[in-house]
C-alpha cells in the first residue's frame, strides 16, 4: 500500500510503501486528523486497530511499547534516508543511492514504483536504466 498526500500544488507525493506485514501511516495514532490517503496498488488485506484500543495496549505493555518505538525510530530512518535521497541531483545518483539501501531493482513491470520512491518519472528511470545496460560496469 501507497501512503500519499496531495501538495498544494496538486501534486501527489508518495509518502509511504508499505510492504506485506508493515505498518501503514505509523502517526496516525498520534494525529486527530491525518493528512494522506492509502492506495492498495496491489490485491491487499489491511488490519485496522482503532487508535484508543492501541493505544491502551502500549500504555498496559511495556515490551509492546519498546518493540514500536523501535519500530518508530526505524522509520524515521528510512523517512530521512528517503529525504536525503531526493536531494540529490541526477536519476543516476539517486537510484545508486537507492541501491546502496540493500534494496534490489525489481522485476521489469515494477520499475515505475521505484521512480516513484525516488521522486523521478517513469521516463528518466527507463532511460538510466537503459545507460546502464549500454555501458561496460
Amino acid at each position: 500500500m501507497d501512503l500519499t498526500r496531495l501538495t498544494d500544488g496538486g501534486v501527489s507525493v508518495m509518502q509511504q510503501r508499505a510492504r506485506p506485514g508493515q505498518v501503514l501511516a505509523e502517526a496516525s495514532a498520534y494525529s486527530a486528523r491525518y493528512h494522506c490517503d492509502a492506495r492498495a496498488v496491489t490485491a491487499t488485506v489491511v488490519r485496522a486497530v482503532p487508535v484508543a484500543r492501541f493505544l491502551e495496549r502500549l500504555a498496559a505493555d511495556r515490551l509492546l511499547a519498546e518493540v514500536w518505538a523501535a519500530h518508530l525510530a526505524r522509520a524515521v530512518q528510512a523517512a530521512r534516508m528517503r529525504a536525503e535521497i531526493l536531494t540529490l541531483r541526477t536519476v543516476a545518483e539517486r537510484l545508486d543511492a537507492w541501491l546502496r539501501e540493500g534494496r534490489a531493482l525489481p522485476a521489469k513491470g515494477a520499475w515505475q514504483d521505484v521512480a516513484a520512491e525516488i521522486g523521478v518519472s517513469r521516463e528518466a528511470l527507463y532511460r538510466e536504466l537503459s545507460r546502464r545496460r549500454r555501458e561496460p560496469p
